[in-house]
C-alpha cells in the first residue's frame, strides 16, 4: 500500500493542473503554433527527449537503437529517460503537469492512452501518417485503430502483444506436473501450482497481477472490465470478482503463491520469481519472455492463459504505442524517429520481441530465418493467439487507471486478510461507482 498515496497525489495533480493546461482551448482552436507540426531543416541540429519503461535488457537495446538513428541523422540527438513501470506514469503526470512531456512517449493502450487522450496532451499523428512521414502501409486498420481515440491517431503501435502463461519446463518437470498446453483450465493450474508447491517446496505460482489478469478472466467467461459506454463495470454478478480473489487468497494461504510482502520486493524482471527458480508459473505479456528467459539463463515456454473459454478471453494488443505530445516543438523529427523504430529491420535485430511481434509483415518474413530460440517462441504464440482470441476491449473510460488502481489496492488488501473476497468484490463496484460518477 506504498505506492497508494503517491499515485493519487499524482493523480490529483494530473488531473488539477492539466485540467487548466488543456482547459485554455481558446488559444489552442485559435492555431496555438505548439500544436501544428514543425518542418525540419535536414542539416538543424535537434535534441529530443525520449522515454519509455522496461527492463535492463530493453534499457540497453533501445540505447543501440538510439545509437544507430544517432548515427544515420547526425543532426540529432536523443537524450534517454526511462524507468521501470512501476512509477513510469506517475513520472509522466508529474512531466505533464509541468508542460514538459518528452518528445517521443512511449505510451500504453487503454487506461493511459485515454487519459492523455481526455486532457488533450497528444498530437493527432494522422498528418504525419498521411504524408508519409510516418510509413504504416501494410499495418492492419485493426492494430492501429488501438492508438486512435475520438477519430485522432495518438499511437503507433510498436508490435504485437498477448497475455501469455510462461512456465519453466524442467520445474514442472522435476514435479512430475504435465505441461499446460492451449485447452489447460483454471482447475488445471491451481492442481499444478499446489503440486509443485507439495513436491518443491517452492512456490506454485506467482501471485497474479489483477489489473490484466481480471479482465481476462471477465472477457473468458462472456464479460468486460468496463460498460458499453464507458460508465459502470461491465459485470453485474460481483461472485466473479469473489471468485478471483479466493481463487488466489486461497494459494496465498496455503504457502502456494507469495502474499504481497514477497511481491513488493520485486523490482524488476530480474528479482522475478521464475527467473531464480522459485515459481514455475508468471502470468504477463508475451513480450516480456526474452528479458525473462535471458535472466533466467534458460529457455522458458510460453502458453495460452487457462481457461474452458480462453478464446474468448485471449486478445492481441499492441505491446505499446509511441506517441507525441502537443507541447513537443520538434514533432517531425519525432515522427521521423517512430517511422525508423516501425520500418528499419535493424531496429527488430536489435531489440527481437521485446516491443512485440513486427507489425509488417515484410519484416517478420526476413527476420524468420535468424530468430533466436525465444523470439521463434514468441513469434510462434502470437500466431496461436491470432486463430484463438476474440476482439479487444477498447471501451476504458478516462478515468480507467484510478480503477484499475482502486482493484489492485483491494486485491492486496484481500491477500493480507484485513478484507474478504466478497466484501472486495463489493468494495471495488463502490469504489469505481464513486469514481466514475465524478
Amino acid at each position: 500500500m506504498r505506492r497508494k498515496n503517491l499515485f493519487f497525489v499524482l493523480m490529483i495533480i494530473f488531473t488539477l493542473v492539466l485540467s487548466a493546461c488543456s482547459g485554455n482551448k481558446a488559444s489552442n482552436e485559435a492555431g496555438n503554433e505548439n500544436d501544428k507540426p514543425k518542418e525540419e531543416k535536414g542539416d538543424e541540429q535537434v535534441t529530443l527527449r525520449m522515454s519509455w519503461w522496461g527492463s535492463q535488457s530493453r534499457h540497453d537495446q533501445t540505447q543501440a537503437i538510439i545509437d544507430l538513428y544517432e548515427q544515420e541523422n547526425p543532426n540529432v540527438k536523443i537524450e534517454p529517460e526511462f524507468t521501470g513501470f512501476d512509477g513510469y506514469f506517475e513520472k509522466m503526470a508529474a512531466q505533464a503537469a509541468g508542460n514538459n512531456l518528452p518528445d517521443i512517449m512511449q505510451q500504453n493502450f487503454g487506461e493511459y492512452l485515454n487519459q492523455y487522450a481526455d486532457k488533450e496532451l497528444l498530437t493527432d499523428l494522422t498528418e504525419f501518417v498521411e504524408k508519409g512521414t510516418i510509413d504504416v502501409e501494410g499495418v492492419s486498420d485493426t492494430i492501429m485503430e488501438s492508438g486512435t481515440k475520438d477519430g485522432k491517431l495518438l499511437g503507433i503501435p510498436t508490435g504485437t502483444n498477448a497475455l501469455a502463461a510462461i512456465y519453466d519446463k524442467e520445474m514442472l518437470e522435476k514435479a512430475g506436473v504435465p505441461l499446460p498446453n492451449e485447452n489447460w483450465t483454471w482447475e488445471d493450474y491451481e492442481a499444478a501450482a499446489n503440486k509443485v508447491h507439495k513436491e518443491l517446496g517452492t512456490y506454485g505460482t506467482r501471485l497474479l497481477e489483477p489489473k490484466n489478469i481480471f479482465e481476462y478472466y471477465l472477457r473468458e467467461q462472456g464479460f468486460k472490465m468496463f460498460s458499453k459506454d464507458g460508465k459502470d463495470l461491465g459485470y453485474k454478478d460481483d461472485k466473479l470478482l469473489e471468485d478471483y480473489y479466493a481463487m488466489n487468497k486461497e494459494m496465498v494461504d496455503s504457502g502456494t503463491a507469495p502474499g504481497y510482502d514477497v511481491i513488493q520486493q520485486i523490482k524488476g524482471v530480474e528479482d522475478e520469481l521464475i527467473v531464480h527458480g522459485k515459481s514455475p508459473f508468471d502470468f504477463r505479456w508475451s513480450n516480456q519472455v526474452g528479458a525473462l528467459s535471458s535472466a533466467a539463463g534458460k529457455q522458458l515456454e510460453l502458453t495460452m492463459l487457462p481457461g474452458e473459454n480462453n478464446d474468448k478471453g485471449m486478445f492481441l494488443k499492441p505491446a505499446m504505442l509511441w506517441s507525441i505530445p502537443k507541447s513537443s516543438k520538434h514533432k517531425e523529427e519525432a515522427a521521423k524517429f517512430i517511422n525508423f523504430f516501425l520500418n528499419n529491420i535493424k531496429v527488430y535485430e536489435i531489440g527481437g520481441s521485446d516491443r512485440g511481434v513486427p507489425l509488417k509483415q515484410e519484416i517478420r518474413e526476413a527476420m524468420a530465418p535468424n530468430l533466436s530460440e525465444t523470439d521463434k517462441k514468441v513469434f510462434d504464440y502470437i500466431s496461436l493467439v491470432t486463430e484463438n482470441s476474440s476482439p479487444i476491449d477498447s471501451n476504458f473510460p478516462a478515468s480507467s487507471a484510478e480503477v484499475l488502481q482502486a482493484l489492485a489496492d483491494i486485491d492486496e488488501l484481500v491477500m493480507y486478510g484485513e478484507m474478504t473476497p466478497e466484501e472486495g468484490a463489493k468494495e471495488f463496484r463502490k469504489k469505481t461507482t464513486e469514481i466514475l460518477s465524478r
